[in-house]
């Protein structure tokens, strides 16, 4: 891999951030969502596939403002203290951040003029402007503007007669700068014109050889004096707000009912909540720019003026356009679970009590588990499902599952988590459906939010009963399962159902067990637990004996285990780090993490499975679960932790770390700056690309020793 010879000149705030031991973590997101960017670049990809990951990249920076810097805001607004990973404190750690987005900015319209717009002619279309319309193409744009579009817009006059409206949150909106010349006095108006959010962002054009893609502001914009008669328009100005979108739910003793009003009622924030972020077309009235950053307490770095059209997530419409299906790269076949062939479709229950199943998603499907649900649902041996449910499909086979469970007569519990972020509404529908049908529905855990992926199925055969257990690092989602990489277990192992049955119970009762077998909880012993196990390998170290740390996870944020890495690598472990997003660790800092390597997987499927490795002098450890290693997973998530028992499925596991530890096609390399560089093979190294490597993966491929150091 080519290495980078990194000789950065730093301003005093970039010293300040370069001497702390722990990276900013939304300096880190920053970072991460670059590497979504840069698949742009990849000339491998079609035209759709790099509007796709850039329609990502702004669907990012939407949820970073609205959660991330919305948060912040809360400590500014509120006159409480923070300071960040970085050393710096709310104000001068704003600027530093605003900065950065700026940037990122910038770029993405950079990305989109340089690298994409020249492209899409040759691929059969463009996006227009109404002058690039033929007479007859104008009359059938206007035509859709005055039967559809017109009746729909409401202009909003703001003045001393009429109060400011409340405008919508993340929607295009006109704003429109304007004089009568019936006033005296020349005084100028401001109107808000919202586009409604049920308007396509193209009108679609179609000519015999391309797609004219005709953005609907064009549209309005050059039919907007229909909406201001007689009046003189002095600019027409488009721009988006995003809002602050971060709440916190305090823990109530109330009834559920109430729970759920109070959460409707938080939802109603993100409506109304402050304004974090502008968007702007190019050169905007600095007029109308003043009243709005007066209203809304802003500053200039809160403004982006962009040159391209506002809101790329917008571009989906083009990238899911029928006439282009044909273009986009076919996903291999989903394959099956490693040393199991089609057999497992035939009777899953008798399958599942010879032998453990390691299910690698999206390689693997998830039928599986759906099948697993669906004939319990219907077999009349199955006695109680017992789920934790934290995001599902929008018409979820798992809820209908449990919903015929439940109308034969089965007991059905669902730990239903409805602060899974922008999913509450659907979750709050999906759970009182279930209830409705009779389920015994639980509305989250108290105050902590339940991340983890649970299901207990109890069946009587004969004169026994058997637990099926499923435990995962993925949702229940049979749509996400297609896109991003999770790894669960299917299992009848008495351990695992037992400590899974002591779960339920915790969560449904007043029960608190003395100790799990296997399964390692959060918010109550996960931390100090996989402490424990880094401070073991740093004992093997000092003792001389073998040892070494695999860790594959989402985000790593908490200073503690942050900390306990630091302790290791000095000792001589060596630490070899998976971290899809957000880093706060540090690496290759002398004396403090030599030994730890970072790298990031970004490519076509989004990395989600969490994998723990502990080398143990050579009898690894190796756990799968749900927690990220973030203190919201340690002190505020209900997660979990399984250990892999059966020595074919930990040996599966071990692979999968080890296939991301050779990928050189979809890594970057964490430097000690904080900054990422794209793994570039070799002249004469093999490229291998684990989003093509998995699907190929079979039983002798499989490592041969368990071994990662």
């Amino acid at each position: 891999m080519s290495q980078s010879t990194e000789t950065p000149v730093l301003d005093k705030t970039e010293q300040q951030i370069f001497k702390s031991k722990f990276l900013s973590r939304d300096l880190s997101w920053i970072q991460f969502n670059r590497r979504v960017l840069d698949q742009v670049n990849n000339e491998n990809r079609s035209i759709f596939e790099k509007l796709m990951f850039l329609t990502i990249t702004s669907s990012n920076m939407d949820e970073f403002f609205t959660i991330r810097l919305g948060s912040l805001y809360n400590y500014i607004d509120f006159d409480k203290e923070r300071i960040d990973y970085s050393g710096l404190r709310e104000i001068p750690f704003k600027k530093k951040l605003l900065g950065d987005v700026q940037q990122f900015f910038a770029d993405q319209q950079q990305v989109f003029w340089d690298k994409l717009e020249p492209e899409f002619k040759a691929q059969g279309f463009s996006i227009a402007v109404i002058d690039q319309l033929t007479e007859k193409e104008k009359l059938s744009v206007s035509n859709y503007f005055m039967k559809t579009v017109f009746p729909m817009l409401t202009p909003m006059v703001y003045d001393s007669y009429h109060s400011f409206p409340m405008l919508m949150n993340k929607l295009l909106i006109f704003g429109v700068v304007t004089r009568s010349s019936e006033d005296i006095k020349q005084q100028k108006k401001l109107s808000f014109v919202q586009i409604p959010q049920n308007l396509p962002r193209f009108f679609e054009v179609e000519r015999s050889d391309t797609l004219l893609f005709v953005p609907i502001e064009q549209i309005i914009r050059w039919q907007i004096a229909k909406l201001f008669r007689n009046i003189e328009i002095l600019s027409v100005n488009l721009f988006r707000i995003t809002r602050n979108g971060d709440f916190t739910l305090e823990e109530s003793d109330d009834l559920e009912a109430d729970f759920i009003e109070e959460l409707r009622r938080k939802l109603k924030t993100r409506k109304t909540g402050r304004v974090v972020r502008i968007e702007t077309d190019a050169n905007p009235s600095n007029w109308m720019l003043k009243i709005l950053k007066q209203r809304w307490e802003l500053n200039d770095d809160n403004i982006f003026s962009s040159s391209a059209p506002l809101d790329f997530t917008g571009l989906s419409q083009i990238i899911r356009h029928p006439a282009f299906k044909s273009k986009m790269k076919p996903r291999p076949s989903q394959v099956p679970p490693i040393g199991h062939s089609e057999q497992l479709k035939d009777d899953i229950f008798e399958f599942l009590k010879q032998k453990d199943i390691l299910l690698h998603h999206p390689y693997n499907s998830v039928q599986p588990v759906i099948d697993l649900i669906e004939r319990s649902a219907e077999d009349s041996g199955v006695l109680a499902i017992k789920i934790t449910i934290y995001r599902l499909a929008k018409s979820s086979r798992v809820t209908a599952a449990l919903l015929k469970a439940a109308e034969n007569g089965k007991h059905v519990s669902v730990l239903f988590e409805l602060k899974a972020r922008f999913d509450e509404e659907n979750n709050i529908r999906e759970a009182q459906r279930l209830q409705k049908a009779g389920c015994f529905v639980i509305f989250g855990f108290g105050s902590l939010k339940t991340h983890t992926k649970l299901m207990l199925i109890v069946r009587k055969e004969e004169e026994k009963v058997t637990r099926y257990v499923h435990l995962s690092s993925g949702n229940y989602n049979e749509d996400t399962s297609k896109l991003y990489t999770d790894v669960s277990l299917l299992t009848t192992n008495e351990v695992y159902a037992q400590d899974v049955s002591e779960f339920f119970n915790v969560i449904t009762g007043h029960s608190s067990p003395s100790f799990y077998q296997n399964l390692i909880t959060a918010p109550r012993d996960m931390r100090n637990k996989m402490i424990d196990l880094i401070r073991q390998e740093e004992s093997n170290a000092k003792k001389g004996l073998a040892s070494g740390i695999v860790i594959k996870i989402n985000s790593l944020e908490d200073r503690q285990v942050i900390d306990a890495l630091y302790k290791a690598s000095q000792a001589g472990v060596r630490v070899q780090l998976i971290v899809r997003g957000i880093c706060c660790l540090r690496p290759g800092r002398k004396g403090l993490s030599e030994n730890i390597s970072v790298k990031s997987i970004v490519g076509d499927f989004l990395e989600h499975a969490r994998l723990f490795y502990f080398h143990n002098n050579g009898n690894p450890l190796v756990y799968g679960g749900s927690a990220d290693v973030m203190v919201r997973s340690f002190e505020r998530r209900v997660e979990s932790m399984f250990m892999l028992l059966d020595p074919s499925t930990k040996l599966q596991a071990i692979t999968i770390l080890q296939f991301n530890l050779r990928d050189n096609y979809n890594s970057y390399v964490l430097l000690e700056s904080g900054n990422y560089l794209k793994m570039i093979p070799d002249e004469g190294e093999e490229t291998f690309n684990i989003h093509q490597e998995f699907f190929n993966l079979n039983k002798s491929r499989l490592v041969e020793q368990p071994v990662l150091v």
